[in-house]
């Protein structure tokens, strides 16, 4: 039998589709699931986000006491967060997780949970499923372990799949069957059309999804983002994050300022803000002790995230470390002062998810991750037909004969 380059790229590419196939499938289908998952949730929380203004001078709560009404309502939280933003009418999120937290009306103090606990719910298990096939505790590094693997492998499939597909000749001929799909089809020609038209519309956008996944999964393919590009990969998996900022020691029985002067520095920073978070995990108002961070290891920089009004890219923030005794700015970083390699890093992050894109780029993606569950389901109709093709015969054989039995059998 001759060997050749079509058959050796061929075979691998149909064993690892059947091997990492339903994973793929999984991953696919849960990619379509969240794939707007931040716009459902903000559309579930529109009337818990809204408040009333009292009266158009009305003053507002300082923020340590919407802090103080957070703890005293929900004893159990502890405020990690708080994200402020410039309409009157929009309450101040504090946050109580990764992915909790609670609006309070800034003019009254009143504390409202978060809407649309079961879609929450609903996303929170897609995503489960998505990283680590809905693994739980130690599973989970076996779970990122598959979901890793099968992420490259669909990654190989993509570009092999490109090849088997290219025509020996390009014509017109050729090249229309792959481009769309074709009527009165059946069987092994109608899952050959779809799987060669899916995947040819779909390939651009499933290698993004794909290599953006293997960064994502992976840190010496995340390091090779900064090699590549000549800078120094970060210690840690992930996007990288900014280096501790010093402060200086404040001067004898200083008390550090309160949330509301340092939100109002953070907003000089930035005059077309769209929202303005702090986080607080180690600094005077977090878990240590005022004015000190974690462990007693001194004065902790507060670290303000700014989104920008008509900010490109759209993920682009501005962070703001200031010194939490006297409101003075201790480092400014735009997007545009990181190195390469770490902006490359970012873009990889939200195009994974199609974000970088706003709606439309996360419509896309949806779109192709709904394709590539066909692009499963034809492939394995495809490998069936390859090595069961007797049984299928023999079954076919035997259709036609027992309806050519029943069309000569007498009626009654």
């Amino acid at each position: 039998m001759r060997i050749t380059l079509r058959k050796l790229i061929f075979w691998p590419h149909l064993i690892s589709g059947i091997i990492a196939g339903v994973v793929i499938a999984i991953m696919s289908i849960t990619g379509v699931a969240i794939a707007f998952e931040h716009q459902l949730l903000d559309w579930a929380d529109r009337d818990s986000r809204q408040v009333q203004v009292p009266a158009p001078d009305a003053a507002r709560l300082p923020i340590d006491e919407l802090l103080a009404r957070v703890r005293a309502a929900r004893p159990e939280a502890q405020p990690s967060g708080v994200t402020v933003y410039p309409e009157p009418t929009a309450a101040v999120l504090v946050s109580t997780g990764r992915s909790s937290g609670v609006y309070v009306n800034p003019y009254t103090g009143e504390v409202r949970d978060q809407g649309a606990q079961g879609w929450r719910k609903f996303f929170h298990v897609m995503e489960e499923w998505h990283r680590w096939l809905g693994a739980q505790g130690d599973n989970r590094a076996m779970g990122r372990a598959i979901t890793g693997v099968c992420n490259a492998a669909f990654l190989f499939l993509a570009i092999t799949g490109l090849y088997l597909w290219w025509p020996r000749k390009w014509t017109m001929k050729t090249v229309r069957p792959t481009l769309w799909f074709r009527g009165g089809l059946r069987g092994k020609a109608r899952d050959f059309n779809w799987h060669n038209v899916i995947g040819f519309w779909s390939l651009p956008v499933l290698i993004v999804l794909t290599a953006t996944g293997m960064v994502i999964s992976y840190k010496w393919a995340s390091d090779l983002v900064f090699t590549i590009t000549g800078n120094t990969p970060p210690a840690t998996q992930g996007p990288p994050s900014a280096a501790p900022v010093k402060v200086p020691p404040p001067l004898e029985g200083a008390k550090p300022l309160g949330l509301d002067a340092l939100f109002t520095e953070a907003r000089k920073q930035a005059p077309a803000w769209e929202n303005i978070s702090v986080r607080m995990g180690g600094g005077p108002r977090g878990n240590a002790p005022q004015g000190r961070g974690p462990q007693g290891q001194g004065p902790q920089a507060l670290a303000f995230s700014i989104r920008e009004t008509g900010a490109w890219p759209l993920f682009a923030s501005t962070q703001v470390s200031l010194d939490p005794f006297t409101g003075q700015v201790l480092r400014r970083e735009t997007f545009a002062d990181n190195n390469l390699g770490r902006r490359l890093r970012t873009w990889m992050r939200f195009l994974h998810t199609g974000e970088a894109l706003g709606w439309m780029g996360q419509l896309v993606a949806a779109i192709a991750s709904l394709g590539s569950v066909l692009l499963v389901w034809t492939g394995f109709a495809l490998s069936w037909r390859r090595f069961f093709p007797r049984r299928q015969a023999r079954a076919s054989a035997s259709e036609e004969a027992s309806t050519t039995t029943e069309q000569s059998e007498p009626t009654a």
